[in-house]
């Protein structure tokens, strides 16, 4: 879903257009009749907005939009999905019961479009590209539960049901469609946001001229609840912002929506018509319940529904807000199903300051980020570096800094050096206590407040401020520790070996606060860092948030042999090979890009 309409709300903007090109004959018009319209049974929404309200057995459910597989990952993906695992592993760590779910959108045109392209079907398309989204985030770290494909049985059997529900509540009419189509979006265009000889603006190809018999939502049915759902659950849209783009969409008029392709055979047949298919949205979002019925050997919506719905989150990108926050609530409100919790969109990602495009030659690979840098980076700087919901930029020579000053030195340098000194002058054992080398200590209370300032700081998705709450822990460590200098209380013999073991002892607590701390944002490196610390996998992968609490270093405790957790990147040599002079032409050309360009 998030390819498909990606890089541009405008394009979206004709079913709210009073100027929607479209010619639109009803043969079925039972559905205005007053009873249709009447919403007196009252809403299915759930109100429950936070983890804080929620029971620690219901489930946390945590979407990521299904990826649209016309081609390999990208970037803008890998954000989307490594920020949804951040926020996984964090519930997990509070003790909720998590269901992380994601997935490919694997229906529709364009699919069939790029299969032919790559002279293989559209099943064996979706294979390929469905299993290089899976390897790509196994390389990200990604912990998801459930990974649905838009092809499964049990997806299909889940949407045609929901259908036959939009259907019998008398939602659902036939009509003629009229207007000039984007293949590439998969959706009809006003022709005052199209360019010369009727090309998208996105795509710059030329828009096709269509009429099709198809079957119509009711979408404006639902305009006057989706107005009071925003007005009385101004959460249920994040950030804040967003949600004042969604009310001035749904204020500015809804209408009926087409939810089926006469032309289009990659699909799932609309029921009782087989010769048209369901639309892509009406079809992938289904996927979110879909997915919770994923093990289930006789599916059916109920089933889907009493798994975990409704979402507690779904986390998708800025350009396909409008799916989700209005056609989505509205389709669930006719099948009389629980909207989802909470929808945030985020920004989207540019290079150096500019859009990426093939044309640009600009694109980011995550996964040439990932094998030259290593996930803990990639997944480090864009959820420090971005401002949740903003839109963010990304810089090679920033990275690298980033990463060198936060994670190599910051965190890793400091945790090497003090394990360095307590072996060599406490032969890698722990001298006392955390709690009692703490007593009277000032530094305890800072690194608690710090810690709670992390949490609620991932409580509220704000991931760059958590990811800043747990470097201030780094750097009052490092503060400390050279403050304190026990390297020389140790060298004055007896009389300094206490002072100086309490200190590294508190240092190497803080430290192992970090690792549980950072664990959602870099989950490899922490536990590299709880290792170093003495610590078995199994006994990291057994923590929760209620291991930030300050005593968990006990007398005797041994940590292992200092090593470095997170090496410097250095590119000396590549830079050798580039040469001061391509270098200088690669930033000219950089400087001559125009952003008139289409994003890849």
């Amino acid at each position: 879903m998030a390819c498909r309409v990606q890089y541009s709300i405008q394009n979206s903007l004709r079913f709210f257009s009073p100027n929607f090109h479209t010619s639109v004959q009803y043969q079925k018009v039972g559905f205005r009749n007053s009873k249709y319209f009447s919403l007196s049974r009252g809403p299915f929404y759930c109100t429950c907005t936070g983890a804080d309200t929620t029971d620690a057995a219901d489930p946390f459910v945590l979407t990521t939009p299904l990826y649209y597989v016309n081609a390999p990952p990208h970037m803008g993906s890998a954000y989307t999905t490594i920020a949804a695992d951040a926020i996984a592993r964090f519930q997990r760590l509070v003790g909720k019961n998590v269901i992380f779910i994601t997935g490919t959108d694997e229906h529709g045109e364009k699919i069939a479009s790029s299969a032919a392209a790559n002279g293989s079907s559209p099943s064996e398309h979706c294979d390929f590209i469905s299993q290089a989204y899976k390897a790509l985030w196994t390389q990200l770290d990604i912990s998801y539960d459930k990974f649905i494909r838009t092809t499964d049985p049990n997806h299909e059997a889940i949407v045609k049901e929901f259908y036959s529900k939009v259907l019998a509540n008398g939602d659902i009419y036939r009509a003629d469609y009229e207007g000039l189509y984007c293949v590439n979006c998969e959706e009809y265009k006003d022709e005052k946001e199209l360019l010369d000889n009727n090309c998208c603006p996105m795509h710059l190809k030329p828009c096709v001229y269509r009429k099709e018999d198809n079957y119509f939502f009711a979408l404006s049915k639902y305009q006057k609840r989706l107005e009071e759902i925003l007005t009385e659950n101004p959460d249920f849209v994040q950030p804040s912002f967003r949600l004042n783009e969604v009310q001035g969409w749904v204020r500015s008029g809804l209408r009926d929506f087409s939810i089926s392709r006469a032309s289009v055979d990659w699909g799932i047949p609309v029921p009782n018509d087989a010769k048209r298919t369901i639309y892509v949205w009406f079809d992938a979002l289904l996927g979110y319940i879909s997915a919770l019925s994923e093990d289930k050997k006789q599916p059916n919506l109920q089933t889907a529904i009493l798994s975990g719905w409704p979402a507690s989150l779904h986390l998708i990108g800025k350009d396909i807000l409008r799916f989700h926050a209005v056609y989505w609530p509205a389709m669930l409100m006719s099948a009389g199903v629980s909207l989802p919790k909470k929808v945030f969109g985020h920004g989207f990602l540019t290079k150096d300051g500019l859009k990426m495009g093939k044309s640009l030659g600009n694109t980011l690979e995550p996964t040439d980020l990932v094998h030259r840098f290593g996930p803990d980076a990639v997944r480090y700087f864009f959820l420090k570096e971005v401002e949740f919901g903003c839109d963010g930029d990304y810089s090679e020579d920033r990275f690298i800094n980033i990463i060198n000053a936060h994670l190599a030195n910051t965190l890793g340098n400091l945790l090497n050096r003090t394990l360095g000194l307590l072996r060599k002058n406490c032969q890698s054992t722990i001298a006392v206590d955390s709690t009692i080398a703490a007593e009277q200590n000032a530094f305890k209370d800072t690194v608690e407040k710090l810690v709670e300032k992390a949490r609620q700081h991932y409580e509220n998705l704000e991931l760059s401020s958590a990811c800043g709450a747990v470097l201030e822990i780094g750097n009052a460590g490092n503060v400390y520790i050279n403050e304190k200098a026990p390297w020389s209380l140790f060298k004055q013999g007896e009389s300094g070996f206490e002072t100086a073991s309490k200190d590294l002892v508190i240092v190497l607590e803080t430290m192992r606060i970090v690792a549980v701390a950072v664990a959602p944002i870099t989950p490899s490196l922490a536990l590299r860092m709880y290792t170093q610390l003495g610590y078995s996998e199994d006994q990291f992968n057994a923590v929760t948030w209620s291991d930030t609490r300050w005593g968990g270093l006990k007398h005797g405790h041994i940590t292992a042999q200092p090593k470095p957790v997170f090496a410097r990147i250095e590119l000396e040599a590549e830079s050798k090979d580039t040469g001061d002079e391509t270098k200088k032409a690669i930033k000219k050309k950089e400087r001559q890009m125009t952003q008139k360009v289409v994003e890849a």
